[in-house]
Order: C-alpha cells, then sequence, then structure tokens
C-alpha cells in the first residue's frame, strides 16, 4: 500500500465504521441480524422463487439435489444491505463508495496457498455441474452461472471482472455470454495476438464488496483493473493465490473457483437471456465456448454464490451501484447537494432516480442531462427528485410524478441514443444485433421555485407512522 492510501485510509470517508471481514464465511457471521439461514431441505428449482422473496441476503443450508453445499444470494438488493458491504453507515454509504472510487489502486497481496485450495480438481476429476447451479427461469436451457470472473488484459496485466452469464452445458463445458465492453476488448488482443484461447476463473463466494468493484464501468484499463481496487473500497489488504492451470490469480479466501479457457475462435447459439429487464432478450445470440479446467474449493460445505437473475434481485442493482457513485461524483461537481442516486429494482435496469437539492434554476436540467449522457446504457428515463421524496418507494415517486411535472415544461426528450440490448421498446440496430436504438427522457420532479411551497406540504393522519394497525389486531 502506498503512503499515500495509507494516510487517507486512517481519515475521512475511507474509514470503515465497521470491520469488514475477509471472507465470506465472516461477513455472514458478522452480519447475522440481517441474514436469513433456510435450514429446511428445498429443491435447487425452488431456490430462484423463494430468493427473490427476500430484500436481505439468504443461505439455502439444505439442498436436496446438492448435499454438501450451500447458496447464497441476495446481498445488495437494497441500500442497507450495500452499506453493509462497505462497513459503513446507511447514510454515508453513497458518498463513501463515491470517495473510495477516486482514490488510488490498493492492489493485492500474493500468497501462495488459501481456504479456496482445501480441494483440488483437475483433469478427469473435474466435473462442476456437482455445484449447486439453479435454472433461473422456465426457458433455460442448462443450469445458469452468473459468478463473479476474472480475465487479465495481455498487453497492460490489469485484472478486469464482471458477471458474463454461462450455461454449464456439460462436466467440463460451459457457453458464456459476455456483456461489458472491456470484455470484448481483452477478448479482441488475445486475437490481435494470434491466440486461441482466454484464460477465465469464475469466482464464488467472497464477501460482496468484491463483486460491487468486480461491476465497476468506466475508463480506467489503461491505469488499474478491478482487482486491484478491491482492497481500496474494502480498506484492508486481500489475498490473492495462483490458479492451478494458469498464470492468474484468485482471492484466497473465496469458497468455490472454477478455472477454463475461452474459446475465441468459435461462437454458438442459446437462447432466451436473463435480461435485467426482466424480459428473455435477446432472445438468442452467439456465444464463446468455455473448458473446464480446474476446480478447487473449501473443504467443508462450500458456499455457491447466485445472483439470480428475476425478477427484482441483485442482477438489477449490482452492475450499478458504481454507476450510482460516479453519478453522485459528477452531480457534486455541478454544485449539488447529493442526496441519493439510484438505479431502482423495480426500474427495469433501464432508470435512474436523482435525488438533491438545488440553489436556483437551471441545475435540474444541467443534472438530468448529465445522468441521461453517462456511457452506460441504462439511463433512458432519468428522474430528478427532492429529498422529501423516498426514492424507496414507488409510490412515493410516482406521486411526485403525477403532482410535480408539467409535461409542458419539466419533461426533455432525446430521440436515437444508444439503446439497451435489454429494451424491448428500443429499434433492433440492423446489421448490429442485439444493439438497438431509442429516445431518452428526463424529468424534474423536484419542488420548483415557481411553486407556493406549502403546496407541497402533505396531509397525513394524526400519528401516522407512530402507530400500527398489527399492534391492535
Amino acid at each position: 500500500m502506498t503512503d499515500h492510501v495509507a494516510a487517507m485510509a486512517n481519515r475521512g470517508p475511507l474509514a470503515n465504521e465497521r470491520p469488514l471481514d475477509a471472507s465470506l464465511r465472516g461477513y455472514l457471521e458478522s452480519n447475522a441480524d440481517i441474514v436469513t439461514r433456510i435450514t429446511k431441505t428445498v429443491h435447487i428449482d425452488d431456490i430462484g422463487a423463494l430468493s427473490a422473496q427476500s430484500d436481505m441476503p439468504i443461505v439455502f443450508e439444505n439442498i436436496f439435489e446438492k448435499p454438501g453445499f450451500r447458496l447464497c444470494d441476495m446481498f445488495v438488493k437494497n441500500r442497507r444491505s450495500q452499506a453493509r458491504a462497505l462497513g459503513v453507515t446507511l447514510d454515508n454509504y453513497l458518498k463513501t463508495l463515491a470517495f473510495r472510487l477516486r482514490q488510488p489502486p490498493r492492489g493485492f497481496k500474493g500468497v501462495k496457498t488459501g481456504p479456496v485450495k482445501e480441494v483440488v480438481k483437475i483433469g478427469s476429476d473435474i466435473d462442476w455441474t456437482i455445484l449447486p447451479i439453479p435454472r433461473h427461469k422456465d426457458k433455460d436451457a442448462a443450469p445458469y452461472v452468473t459468478a463473479m470472473n476474472i480475465i487479465r488484459d495481455p498487453e497492460t496485466g490489469f485484472y478486469n471482472s464482471c458477471h458474463a452469464g454461462t450455461y454449464a452445458v456439460g462436466p467440463r463445458r460451459g457457453l458464456i455470454s459476455f456483456i461489458t465492453p472491456h470484455s470484448h476488448i481483452i477478448m479482441n488482443k488475445y486475437r490481435a495476438m494470434g491466440k486461441a484461447q482466454m484464460p477465465i476463473a469464475f469466482v464464488f463466494g467472497i464477501p460482496p464488496a468484491y463483486e460491487i468493484m468486480a461491476n465497476f464501468s468506466g475508463l480506467h484499463m489503461d491505469m488499474w483493473g478491478e482487482m486491484e481496487m478491491v482492497g481500496t473500497i474494502m480498506n484492508q489488504d486481500i489475498e490473492m493465490v495462483p490458479c492451478e492451470t494458469f498464470d492468474l490469480t484468485v482471492p484466497a479466501q473465496a469458497e468455490i473457483v472454477v478455472e477454463g479457457y475461452v474459446n475465441l475462435t468459435q461462437k454458438f447459439p442459446v437462447g432466451e437471456v436473463s435480461s435485467p429487464s426482466m424480459y428473455h432478450l435477446p432472445h438468442s445470440e452467439m456465444v464463446p465456448e468455455v473448458e473446464i479446467t480446474a476446480m478447487t474449493m473449501r473443504r467443508d460445505r462450500p458456499i455457491y454464490r447466485n445472483h439470480q437473475t428475476t425478477p427484482d434481485t441483485d442482477h438489477q442493482t449490482l452492475p450499478r451501484l458504481c454507476h450510482e457513485a460516479v453519478l453522485y461524483n459528477r452531480l457534486t461537481e455541478i454544485g449539488l447537494a447529493v442526496k441519493d442516486v439510484r438505479f431502482p429494482t423495480w426500474g427495469a435496469a433501464l432508470s435512474c432516480i436523482l435525488q438533491f437539492d438545488y440553489p436556483r434554476d437551471g441545475f435540474v436540467n444541467d443534472a438530468l442531462m448529465t445522468a441521461m449522457g453517462a456511457p452506460w446504457l441504462n439511463t433512458k428515463m432519468v428522474v430528478a427528485v427532492s429529498p422529501d421524496t423516498n426514492i424507496d418507494d414507488a409510490r412515493d415517486v410516482y406521486h411526485a410524478l403525477a403532482t410535480r411535472v408539467d409535461p409542458a415544461r419539466d419533461i426533455i426528450v432525446v430521440p436515437n441514443t444508444r439503446g439497451s440490448p435489454f429494451d424491448p421498446s428500443g429499434r433492433p440496430l440492423e446489421g448490429h444485433a442485439p444493439l438497438r436504438t431509442v429516445g431518452k427522457i428526463g424529468i424534474d420532479a423536484t419542488r420548483k421555485s415557481r411553486h407556493d411551497p406549502a403546496d407541497f406540504e402533505r396531509a397525513w393522519p394524526i400519528n401516522w407512522g407512530k402507530i400500527r394497525l398489527e399492534d391492535f389486531l
């Protein structure tokens, strides 16, 4: 760790309010008050429907078809659990993540071995279908892996991470769908070097802060990779251990690691993708094959990390947490008193809510355009609200839309912008499937200076919020 980072770690938003655990097991123990443990036996086909009903972390202790394994999910579905992931209070979560993302990379510490090496399987011993990999929806053609994966830029050596959905179609075979631009850039670098394969490691069961950082998107690959920044946002050194079959390192405290090579010369058809918009989009695509070369794991009932993809789950929130922090920084630079930035799970991963106070007219439209012009494809609809709107309650946001918006004055529409491949309202872009074009909309649902403040004083019953109906039943 550099002297600068060490100095910064002892002050300001880098200081953790509660210690972070190096392992997932430690995280589950130290956050037991928010973890739901299901000890009854469940069938693997029921796990998706059960876990998606939980707003907080959930662990299945007994899976009928997969004895000896546990499964966990829902680690970052809401702000309370996201704050736990960083070891900070709820009010400090967003500004802490935003601050830490502006710090230099802490890097990681190489070690020779770790808990994830307690069991090692190579060659004919490999069968990754023994893992409790669920099907996420009825149209899944095979069990669907949603773990964090690690690849490395062959030019810079920096690690890139994402959650590329992968169908486990055989004991040592998978079909993987890369969405992130950096993944495709790295694959093209291998191809340009004449390589037919790219090493990849699937990592299951690490503390959720790893996964938050793994989903960073923005200009960074010429300076650092995501894994170099995990220690920065956790404010601690992380240990990495060598893989068994190629020159990559992986988190030593992980529960399970699956190693493999991505075939860069052929593609295979898959259909009915599990999109964050909760539709079956794209309906089909051609994706590379993965050949599994090794599996390592903990000996004592390893914990498989699932990311149930539908309906409102980590699948909507996780890829957008760093987006929220980046927008927080950009809006703060404008001069806004930003309270929160949120891509709500109920917004189909295509909409964003900005919550702030502003000093005078003009700021709201600047904020809306800043978010609408972000480099990602998920800011199709951006809504600005005032601090008195509860952005965790869709009803309250809708109330602000209905009562604080004059459509003739408070809406910005921009036609023909880059659209998400997961948005069925977009126009398919001929020759560039599955990409689409779509318009964008910015809505000012804040309190306006042109309004009488008294008009926005809400009417509530006496003792509203102080007494509960269930106490009288």
